[in-house]
């Protein structure tokens, strides 16, 4: 990258944030603090408006904008995959800000992105199985339109009022909580908040709330823990209660669990002549032995043996229910 390209994107990178530390510039761009000090210096020559907090970082002086944004044939494609992702994984909410964001971005291209763009909007489709919509007691389905009033919740540390509908307990209630992050996974989003009603942590799905609306008491962040630092000590309980498991797949049936083997937690791979060792990390023998109870005498347990007579039981159950 030469360095009017380099100055340019320094310039987005210190609108896109309240305060850019000269680490982050040097990282992203692989160059050292002190070219980042020059190249600082030289929009500011520029008449770029850019202040500077001693041990902090810098800043745009609020009021200073970047005339329109030029978007490469490349970064155009990159956004359409992006609108055609939200219309798969997002909620009603999102959806709606997204497309009017797209807008916005499609009246800003050239038209030759214009052109390139049409061209490749049949040719990019995201898809996903959709089991039946869930539904509430009264045969309703959820609005499923909250994720954009949630992160207004989490910007603004905002207290949440909602109604939850839990599955296992088949009941609503209405909770106040306290949100600090929300993430995607197995096609749906989930909220970690604390909850004030059960005095704890608690994960809710999104497309299990009912009702919600964010209330004028705000709560302190400093009180509880960042997104990333809940997730990673999830993760750790997982691991202190997990089970290490071996086995020996036929190399015939190898091809048959490609895909779900990853999502049975494996670790390790090696083949060994006709047959293929693998190595998992599992919180639950029971539901892992079901699985293994599809590929019938094609897998071997070399480990734990607590795995083995698991398996051997849930056999013994099924040949006494079927004979």
């Amino acid at each position: 990258m030469n360095r009017i390209d380099r100055l340019t994107a320094i310039l987005i990178q210190l609108q896109g944030k309240k305060i850019v530390k000269a680490a982050d510039i040097a990282d992203r761009f692989n160059i050292s603090l002190r070219t980042v000090y020059r190249d600082v210096k030289a929009l500011q020559e520029a008449g770029v408006p850019i202040g500077a907090e001693a041990g902090t970082g810098y800043y745009i002086v609020d009021g200073y904008h970047l005339p329109p944004v030029m978007f490469s044939k490349e970064e155009a494609a990159a956004l359409l995959t992006g609108e055609k992702l939200m219309e798969q994984f997002s909620d009603h909410s999102n959806k709606k800000q997204f497309s009017l964001a797209m807008e916005k971005i499609r009246s800003v291209l050239r038209g030759s992105e214009k052109d390139y763009l049409e061209s490749l909007e049949e040719n990019i489709a995201v898809l996903r199985y959709q089991p039946g919509a869930l539904a509430n007691v009264d045969g309703e389905e959820f609005p499923n339109r909250f994720l954009s009033d949630i992160q207004q919740a989490l910007g603004l540390n905002q207290v949440i009022n909602m109604e939850y509908f839990s599955l296992q307990d088949e009941v609503a209630t209405r909770r106040e909580v306290e949100p600090i992050g929300i993430f995607h996974m197995s096609h749906k989003w989930h909220l970690i908040a604390f909850c004030r009603l059960r005095q704890g942590y608690r994960d809710f799905r999104l497309d299990r709330i009912r009702k919600l609306n964010l209330l004028n008491s705000h709560y302190e962040k400093g009180k509880h823990p960042s997104l990333q630092g809940y997730l990673e000590q999830q993760h750790n309980n997982h691991k202190q209660e997990a089970h290490l498991i071996k086995l020996r797949f036929t190399n015939e049936v190898m091809r048959h669990i490609r895909e779900q083997k990853y999502y049975f937690g494996l670790m390790e791979e090696t083949v060994k002549g006709d047959f293929t060792e693998l190595t998992f990390l599992t919180g639950s023998l029971g539901y892992f032995s079901r699985w293994l109870v599809m590929f019938g005498n094609q897998v071997t347990v070399l480990e734990p043996l607590e795995l083995k007579t698991t398996t051997a039981n849930l056999v013994a159950e099924l040949h006494q229910h079927y004979f």
